[in-house]
């Protein structure tokens, strides 16, 4: 008998965790250092992009930087996360820490944006890694209800990468050389000495337990079918305003991205459960659903983390150090609505509610910006970044939990990776889409400040202040923008003077000849009365020019000059010829203000005359808000598709421990198979495999045992009772 009972002790499912709370908060400590790696990369790259952009030339480009490198962490994220389902976490975390070093270094080397695109590319392989195998160890080790319970580990790694990624940033940005090398070049510099740490770390802490490996298929042609079909799509989108949205080449891209996503579904349904990016996940409702939820939630947040530091840095005239502090109010907003919604999830196990109250307060907080005024105040804007914070903070955690919460251990990096791969798709088109936007409405929008006639009058006059043109800070401003417009104008009134001039001078020249031809002036003397009558003429015609034109100034010999020093005749010359100029802007027809290097490069725009900078920060105030009523009008589609989200309860057990109570079950159920013993007094061996419970429906003969045992034990409290 005591055999017996040894028998069932040793078969009985283990009920311990499968990770005890200091193995977990090791692991946790080796997945911060790699998330903070990518982390405060995000934050010192998004503040120091303009002065990068200024420094190559290229600021309408930033959108290939930022593209180049969601392209590649996106395709690789999906391909991360199939490929640790196989060979494990670790090795997979450990690989993306090395290629997003050595991204970093060959970055720290770009001559121009595109180069610097293409090693952004080399890091994004990198960060796909780094983002979304955190996620997946979690959903490895913890259940779905106690992941809240170390949220705040991460949320501190975000914080405090949030705010040392703009201080950071900053400092490079605004310093011409540190070491002999150029300062924003050590925006990703920075990243060796984080990384090795972070490798060295991970190495250390990073330990979980293996799972048996299920599969050796890999499915690269996935992998190359994503490649395809994103690529093009994204490069249309990035270049459709130079290309035009009809052009040849664009037309092949659309072929070749419907193409490729053809392809790729062909290829997930023939590799099944060894698929890149297995089909079944579709089949639950609530991945399906989040997983359409991140993609606009995605192309909303990219959209909003890329354009408010250029709005901050470009219309209110911080600093990249300052644009990055007044972020602040997102990650403000980001932390708070994190930690309490997962406090809640942990307590409840239900997260309905969130994706609805995240996407509304992020829909409101675009409506919020699409109200900005290039004059406004900070804090109007902070109110919405804060807004921003607490829709986002309610769903990038949940819509990921929810993803997690509807596969098993086999599946659960899959499905983490494909949760972070649509919603990367959405921030990368979202990146594309309004950048790309952005600078194409950008050209059109400044000739329509221009065309304004109080904006107009007052830029054009501070132009031609010879105070104002002369001084040092708005050299620059000047050569990009008012030189050319100033000089066509004054040469043009110039030449109109001049051509008065030489009228009044032929007319009086005509009339001695006339004069001379009729007989009453003498020949001998018409080349002194010639001359006289030239210069009363002369004297004449200034003084009319003067009168119509009180800048004009004309020597004796002839000679006219422009005097724009009397503030009283300079304005009176603006009033004069505004109109003509409006005209011109209002037709588009300026190349001064339709210049292409005016967006590349924006550092004219440091320390220039508030007259003279504010038609360019009216156009840029403009091209932001065409930015935020399409991304609002995108997450407005996200709530309404929130209000059907059906989210059945989180899971109690991590996957981990579903995993090891199965494998002991099974164990339990082939100990039992083997011994007779086992088989409970009274029951048949048709008993043991199977029975019938309450209501006809059929049971394990645990599950009747268990059944039994807990209809006893109410009994016995009823007679008790």
């Amino acid at each position: 008998m005591s055999d017996v009972a040894a028998s069932r002790t040793a078969a009985a499912p283990r009920t311990d965790p499968v990770m005890t709370h200091r193995m977990i908060l090791f692991v946790i400590f080796g997945l911060m250092a790699g998330m903070f790696l990518s982390a405060l990369d995000q934050t010192i790259v998004g503040t120091a992009i303009r002065t990068i952009g200024d420094d190559l030339h290229g600021l309408s480009q930033q959108a290939w930087v930022t593209t180049a490198y969601l392209i590649t962490s996106t395709i690789s994220t999906p391909i991360y996360g199939k490929l640790s389902d196989i060979f494990g976490r670790r090795p997979l975390f450990i690989f993306a820490i090395v290629v997003f070093i050595i991204g970093s270094i060959l970055a720290s080397f770009s001559t121009s944006m595109l180069e610097l695109a293409a090693f952004r590319a080399v890091q994004g392989l990198g960060a796909g890694g780094l983002m979304s195998m955190p996620l997946a160890i979690m959903g490895d080790i913890l259940a779905p209800r106690e992941r809240a319970k170390y949220q705040g580990y991460f949320l501190a790694v975000f914080g405090i990468s949030s705010l040392l990624g703009p201080l950071i940033g900053g400092l490079f940005a605004g310093a011409d050389e540190i070491l002999g090398i150029a300062g924003w070049r050590w925006v990703f510099l920075i990243n060796v000495p984080i990384g090795l740490v972070a490798l060295g770390i991970v190495l250390r802490f990073l330990h979980i337990p293996k799972h048996p490996r299920h599969s050796v298929r890999i499915d690269w042609f996935g992998a190359a079918f994503v490649i395809m079909a994103l690529v093009p799509l994204l490069l249309v989108a990035e270049q459709g305003r130079t290309w035009g949205w009809g052009s040849p080449i664009s037309i092949l891209c659309y072929v070749i991205g419907v193409v490729g996503i053809i392809a790729f579904l062909i290829t997930e349904v023939v590799m099944k459960d060894d698929a890149l990016i297995p089909l079944k996940l579709f089949r639950s409702p609530t991945f399906s659903m989040a997983t359409v939820i991140g993609v606009f939630v995605g192309f909303g947040m990219f959209g909003a983390m890329l354009t408010i530091p250029l709005y901050l840095q470009l219309v209110l005239g911080s600093t990249p150090t300052e644009s990055g502090l007044q972020m602040l109010p997102m990650i403000l907003g980001l932390m708070i609505a994190s930690i309490g919604s997962g406090q809640i999830i942990a307590r409840t196990g239900r997260y309905r509610m969130f994706p609805i109250l995240g996407t509304a307060l992020m829909t409101v907080a675009f409506w919020w910006l699409t109200h900005l005024q290039y004059d406004g105040s900070y804090w109007f804007m902070a109110g919405a970044m804060l807004l921003l914070g607490l829709g986002l903070g309610q769903l990038m955690q949940t819509l990921t939990i929810a993803s997690q919460n509807s596969v098993g251990l086999r599946d659960m990096g899959v499905a983490t990776s494909a949760s972070t791969f649509f919603r990367q798709i959405g921030g990368t088109l979202g990146t594309a889409v309004l950048l790309s936007l952005m600078f194409a409405v950008m050209p059109a929008n400044i000739q329509t400040s221009f065309a304004d006639e109080a904006t107009l009058t007052s830029a054009l006059d501070a132009a031609l202040d010879p105070a104002v043109a002369n001084d040092s800070s708005n050299a620059a401003i000047m050569s990009q923008i008012y030189t050319p417009i100033v000089g066509k104008l004054t040469d043009a009134t110039t030449a109109q003077i001049q051509a008065g001039l030489t009228k009044a001078t032929d007319a009086a020249t005509q009339a001695v000849a006339d004069q001379v031809a009729a007989g009453t002036v003498p020949p001998e003397a018409q080349e002194a009365v010639t001359a006289q009558a030239v210069t009363q003429a002369q004297k004449e015609a200034t003084a009319k020019i003067q009168e119509k034109i009180p800048v004009a100034r004309v020597a004796d010999d002839g000679t006219v000059t422009l005097d724009f020093s009397n503030s009283g005749e300079r304005a009176a010359f603006v009033a004069s010829v505004v109109p003509a100029l409006q005209d011109t802007f209002a037709g588009g027809k300026s190349d001064a203000a339709n210049n292409e290097s005016a967006i590349d490069d924006t550092s004219f725009l440091l320390g220039a005359d508030p007259r003279l900078s504010k038609p360019m920060l009216v156009a840029f105030n403009a091209s932001a808000v065409t930015v935020y009523w399409v991304a609002m009008w995108v997450v407005l589609v996200a709530f309404v598709l929130s209000l059907f989200f059906r989210t059945p309860p989180l899971r109690a057990k991590s996957a981990l421990q579903e995993a090891a109570d199965d494998r002991a079950q099974l164990e339990a159920q082939r100990a039992a198979n083997e011994m007779g013993a086992l088989i409970e007094p009274g029951t048949s061996r048709t008993e043991e495999l199977a029975v019938v419970g309450a209501g006809g429906v059929p049971q394990t003969r645990r599950e009747a045992r268990e059944a039994r045992e807990a209809a006893e034990r109410a009994d016995g409290g009823s007679d008790s009772a």
